[in-house]
């Protein structure tokens, strides 16, 4: 009986759990409608917020609201996450005084003409604040999603930006180089050359001053400067004498 029990208890619930995934099913009409509601979010933020004011003012208007959103996403029954005072120093910079940022925020007079994330005004002790309507939570998320989208577009596009600037340096930093070695190459040439020619230079005024020195024909040794034919006597016979001694 018992197991019976908990297989009735099994089957109920797997029932229940397809009824609820089958309502989670979006059709076509709703998928229409998610898809307006998300165009209308992303006109709030282009041209509501970031034509208006300057980019970094308008970069950090969307980070406050999406920081908004998302801690009352992450914490939807936390008072502080309910609500934010408009008197605030971070939201009177990033929300009030920016033009379009506060309008994302809080629900219209007529909410059918814009879609906002569901916050209402209210004044409590004289103090004004925006408090969000739990109803309006479907509305929180898909503004917060839209938020990151836009958030995240903005990123991709900073680091190709950064990107495009690095290797811009990249390339003229190469090039500047590259004229730097050439000219280093050119100087060396021309070093070298001006070396060669002073060296070839001295040995010209070397010779130059060195005088011409000829060695003297040598003459043959029967033979004395003015041409007269010597007679040499060594290894010869002595002539012949006369009895007495004389010639």
């Amino acid at each position: 009986m018992d197991d019976q029990k908990v297989l009735q208890t099994s089957v109920a619930d797997a029932a229940m759990k397809r009824a609820q995934d089958l309502t989670t099913i979006s059709s076509p009409a709703q998928r229409i409608k998610d898809h307006e509601r998300r165009q209308k979010f992303r006109r709030l933020i282009d041209p509501g917020i970031i034509r208006p004011n300057s980019k970094e003012q308008a970069m950090a208007s969307l980070k406050t609201l999406l920081k908004i959103a998302e801690n009352l996403i992450k914490e939807p029954e936390n008072p502080k996450f309910q609500q934010f005072k408009r008197t605030n120093q971070l939201i009177q910079r990033d929300l009030v005084n920016p033009k379009g940022a506060l309008e994302y925020a809080v629900e219209a007079a007529r909410p059918s003409s814009l879609i906002q994330m569901g916050f209402e005004p209210e004044v409590r002790e004289f103090v004004p604040y925006y408090v969000h309507n739990p109803r309006r939570m479907e509305e929180l998320k898909v503004g917060a999603a839209i938020l990151e989208e836009v958030l995240q577009l903005e990123n991709e596009k900073v680091e190709r930006e950064g990107a495009s600037k690095r290797d811009a340096k990249i390339v003229a930093e190469a090039a500047s180089l590259k004229v730097k070695m050439a000219f280093i190459e050119d100087r060396t040439r021309v070093a070298d050359r001006d070396e060669r020619e002073r060296q070839q230079r001295i040995a010209r005024e070397a010779r130059a001053r060195s005088p011409t020195t000829s060695s003297p024909t040598s003459l043959p040794d029967h033979e004395n400067a003015t041409g007269t034919v010597m007679v040499n006597t060594l290894g010869s016979d002595p002539p012949p004498y006369s009895d007495d001694g004389s010639p």
